[in-house]
Formats: structure tokens, sequence, C-alpha cells
């Protein structure tokens, strides 16, 4: 029996195979090695590159990226960002203390920290100013830093011998404190020991640490000289009982080998009594305003005392002699009736 295909499947068988006879007629393209197709790309290249020499693909020597200026030391270093960062804390931080450890181990850190932070804890809130505002508690500010010493020391002496601003005149110094500008103000600067940095200097010897205060808070530096270096009866140690873990055998043997050797308050070098000083201002800084303008009006009144004294005792001179005379005068006009009174009798 014959198959017989209908219209539409007789049309598609159709299409079908005249699709494959037309296929079968054409040509393929020949098969090209690999090895030549990277010559062809590289003489393509060639031909695009040939008119520009080699020397204008290269940057030039004295290009500077705009994202990275010129530094006299590395940027990528460890010493290099620490290098920053003491110059950005000694440009930020009023109230540095310094204190020479001895050989503090890590549980012994973590003991003078702990104590460190509880008594902080115990310094009262700022109060609210006349306009309701309050200002910002710094006591989660308060840190305690091991210091490299050498870098420390570098980077207080870019802080007081380089000046940033002097250089703006100059179109290509840079003012960064890695420049180079920076590098050649300290090592040609004379150092004078009346500076901030000559009296800093000879605290810089061996291990130091130091305690960072973001403002000039007496309360807080008499809470840390309290529990790091205490001195009764300014800065008595608390009590065993109000605070026993500062009697800690850990903590004590922190605290024995932590010396208070100075400190940098607002720009200038203070010894142990400056800083004792500043921790004993009686109410903060409002205290040391009011203290300051009693001073002034004490002053005031003294000078308003002596000036009125000095004219108080001008004017009881004057009518004096003025009375003096006026009785002189007096006298003598009655003597003078006197006589005329006899010589018509």
């Amino acid at each position: 029996m014959s198959l017989r295909l209908n219209g539409p499947a007789r049309g598609s068988v159709g299409r079908a195979l005249q699709q494959t006879a037309t296929s079968s007629t054409r040509t393929r393209a020949p098969l090209v090695p690999n090895s030549m197709r990277c010559t062809m790309r590289a003489a393509s290249r060639a031909y695009a590159t040939a008119g520009l020499p080699l020397s204008a693909l290269r940057l030039p020597d004295n290009y500077i990226p705009p994202t990275q200026p010129p530094t006299a030391r590395r940027p990528d270093l460890r010493k290099t960002q620490l290098l920053r960062s003491y110059t950005a804390m000694l440009r930020s931080i009023p109230l540095m203390l310094f204190f020479q450890h001895n050989n503090l181990t890590a549980v012994e850190w973590a003991a003078v920290r702990r104590e460190l932070r509880a008594s902080l804890s115990k310094v009262p809130p700022p109060l609210a100013g006349p306009d309701g505002t309050a200002p910002v508690d710094v006591t989660s500010s308060i840190e305690l830093q091991v210091l490299r010493t050498r870098m420390f020391n570098v980077a207080c002496k870019i802080v007081d011998y380089f000046k940033p601003e002097d250089q703006a005149e100059k179109s290509n110094a840079y003012a960064h404190d890695l420049s180079t500008t920076a590098y050649k103000a300290i090592k040609e600067a004379t150092i004078d020991e009346s500076s901030p940095y000559g009296q800093i200097r000879p605290l810089l010897i061996g291990p130091v640490a130091a305690v960072t205060l973001p403002t000039v808070s007496p309360a807080h530096l008499a809470a840390i000289l309290q529990v790091l270096s205490p001195s009764p009866p300014a800065f008595p140690a608390p009590s065993r009982k109000k605070n026993p873990g500062y009697y800690d055998p850990v903590a004590q043997s922190g605290f024995q080998k932590l010396i208070l050797i100075g400190g940098r308050i607002e720009g200038k070098a203070f010894d142990l009594d400056g800083v004792r000083w500043v921790g004993g201002i009686q109410g903060g800084l409002d205290g040391l305003r009011a203290q300051l303008i009693s001073l002034l009006q004490q002053a005031g009144l003294s000078l308003t005392t002596a000036l009125e004294g000095q004219s108080k005792g001008l004017w009881l001179a004057l009518e004096g002699r003025r009375t003096q005379l006026e009785e002189e005068s007096g006298g003598g006009k009655k003597e003078s009736q006197a006589e005329e009174t006899e010589a018509s009798s």
C-alpha cells in the first residue's frame, strides 16, 4: 500500500530537500591555522601603532598621581602611617599624659585599663549650659596606648617645626607631613631647649605610654591621677571598700610599673607639679573661669580704691587749706575791728 502525503506535508518536505541541496552546493571557507591568525593580529596592531614611537606610550618621569602626592617615606609602610597618626593626634588632642612603663604583661595592661575605665565612669557628666545644650561626655574617648618612642619623637618635631601654611606661596612644595619639605624642615631646624619640643624631648626616652584626653577636663584628669599616679591628699587612691579590684595583685603589679613623667597640655610641656595643678582645679574650666573673673574684679576694686584714695587725700588737703585760710582771714578781720573799736573809744 503506497503512502500518500497531503498538500501541506508535501510542501514542507519539498522545501527541506531544496535547502539541503543548496547548502551542499555552497563552498566552504578554508580553515586558517591559529599561528597565522596571531601573525595577522600582530601585523594589524603594528600597522595601527606604526606612526607612534614607544616613548610616547610611557608616562613622563615627573608624573604625579593626583591621589598620591610624592613623599619622603614610602606610604605603604606601617611606620609611615604610624607617623601620620601621631602627627594628627598631636594636632587634635589638647591633653596628653606620659607614663614610663617597664615590661607590663598583657594581663597587667588589661587590669590597668579596667581600673582606669572604672575610675573614669565615676566622673559626673557635664552640666547643661545656659542655652540648654549639654557638653559631650568624653569619658568613652579617653585612651591609654603604648607609643613608638622614636616615631613619636619625629612627629613632635614635625608638629613644632614644620608649618604647612608657610608653604602656600611655593608652587612646587607639598604641605603634608610626609613630604620632602617637612623632612627638610625638621632636618634644618635648630632645637631650642625652651620650645615645647625641647622641653618634651627628654621625656621621650625608653618605653613610654600615653593617656589621651580629647578635651582639657580637670575632673577626668584627677580621676586618672587617682588611679595611675595617686598622691594624697590631693589625689588619694580609691579605698578598698569602694573599689576592691584596684587592690588586685595583678593590677597592683601593673600600677607599680607605671611612672608619671610629665604631660602635654594645649601644646605646652608640663612637669608633675604642673599636671597636678591642672588636675586640682575645682569645678573644671568653669571654676577656672570663675577664679579668673574674681581675680579681675579684685584687681579692679583695688585699682579703684587706690585711685579714690589719692583723690580723696588731695581733696581733704585742699579743704583743710581752704579752711585754714578762711580762719586766718576771719581772725584778721576780727583784730582790725577790735583795733577800730578801741580807737573810737
